[in-house]
């Protein structure tokens, strides 16, 4: 048997059955309506903000990236939570808009950004995160245009990665971000057009569990902001260091050391230099505030052996959870942390696999792992699907549609 990804802690058991928020996964589906539902749960997502609070420096202000998980409840559920939102295009903008975010809470990365966005951005007063100097140009052409003053920082392509990470989006050629050395001339020129400064962004890596270098790659953001800050000539208002911060998928992977992160950062604080002794600091986090707290919900349609392998074929698939069927970014395929949801307390039985509903040999969802013996109308849940689910899987693929979602 393949091992399965560790089950994320604080789910329970209700008669047999897999509950959150005190619903079994049968109720749960009776209130959405249908299957496939993701399930995410508001609790988790209270508990995680508040450790990471408890463990971060007071002065560190959080984000969320709106990319991770952009379900409206889930927003709203945050807005009283974090100090700040990331987005990353004109869509996500509009759900914050939408929602009445405050335009000062904003801010907006990504290559690419179309003049349309731009011009919504800087008309809206937000914070535009600049990945090139032609956006720069753009962006204060777009600020001419409208007659305002634009909110400009600069995204930095650091001369680092963030080590283990399982997307490194600094050091060496990226399409993100301006060259470090190419950064105070840059900052130079957009402080002296006039625009209100704004910083730096800094994203160096994510969906690390590597704790100490996590630290490490937090401390050496903060000497590069330092340094380009010396070399602009002037104190940093502001820096988003990134997020970076994983969470267990896989068999063997263990959670970030929270208490290590934080007071290493804290010891970071307390040596800043002058320059940034009045720079706010800011996490960008996504993946970590909400990943854990989601499940995919979704039933068995048939039971099937093949060649003496047995095949649990179930209403959902890769076209909700992309990532869970090894297809978005995983080298070699591993399983999710996955069970039978209906069987949520019973013992390992037999070796099956969870395959999807799509025509493709890519929609497996568990590879030969070990279940309950499940069948016909039994649940099955995907775990770790509270981030890059719902909204980063090609839900129109075959005609299939979108899932239910539920805040619980």
């Amino acid at each position: 048997m393949k091992p399965l990804g560790p089950i994320p802690p604080g789910y329970v058991t209700i008669d047999g059955e897999l509950a959150v928020a005190g619903h079994k996964a049968s109720e749960l589906v009776a209130i959405a309506g249908s299957t496939p539902v993701f399930v995410y749960s508001a609790a988790h997502i209270e508990r995680r903000v508040a450790r990471l609070r408890e463990a971060m420096p007071e002065r560190l202000a959080l984000h969320y990236a709106v990319k991770a998980n952009p379900f409206g409840p889930v927003v709203d559920l945050l807005d009283p939570l974090v100090d700040g939102f990331d987005v990353a295009s004109g869509g996500e903008l509009s759900i914050l808009q939408g929602r009445s975010v405050a335009a000062e809470r904003i801010s907006f990365a990504g290559p690419g950004k179309r003049d349309t966005e731009l011009e919504q951005a800087v008309g809206a007063g937000v914070t535009l995160n600049l990945e090139s100097a032609g956006e720069a140009d753009r962006a204060l052409a777009v600020a001419d245009r409208l007659g305002v003053t634009p909110r400009l920082a600069i995204r930095v392509n650091p001369d680092f990665d963030l080590k283990g990470s399982g997307m490194k989006m600094g050091g060496g050629a990226k399409p993100f971000g301006v060259d470090a050395a190419e950064v105070p001339a840059l900052a130079r020129r957009v402080i002296a057009s006039g625009a209100e400064w704004q910083g730096f962004h800094i994203f160096a890596g994510s969906q690390s569990l590597d704790s100490a270098a996590i630290a490490e790659t937090q401390a050496a953001t903060l000497d590069l902001a330092a340094r380009l800050a010396s070399e602009i000539g002037q104190a940093l208002p502001h820096c988003n260091l990134g997020g970076g911060l994983g969470i267990p998928y896989f068999p063997g992977d263990e959670p970030v050391d929270l208490a290590l992160v934080g007071s290493r950062l804290a010891d970071a604080f307390e040596r800043l230099p002058e320059i940034l002794r009045e720079t706010r600091f800011c996490l960008e986090m996504g993946r970590y505030l909400v990943g854990e707290a989601g499940i995919y919900l979704t039933q068995i349609v048939d039971r099937k052996a093949s060649h003496g392998e047995i095949f649990l074929v179930v209403d959902g698939g890769l076209h909700h959870q992309l990532a869970a069927s090894g297809n978005f970014g995983t080298v070699v395929r591993r399983n999710y942390p996955v069970a039978i949801a209906s069987r949520f307390d019973s013992p390992v039985e037999e070796q099956a696999s969870v395959v999807g509903c799509l025509c493709t040999p890519l929609d497996r969802l568990a590879d030969k792992a070990g279940f309950p013996k499940a069948d016909v109308g039994d649940l099955v849940a995907v775990f770790c699907a509270g981030a890059y689910g719902a909204s980063a899987s090609p839900a129109q693929f075959l005609g299939h549609g979108p899932a239910v979602e539920l805040l619980v």
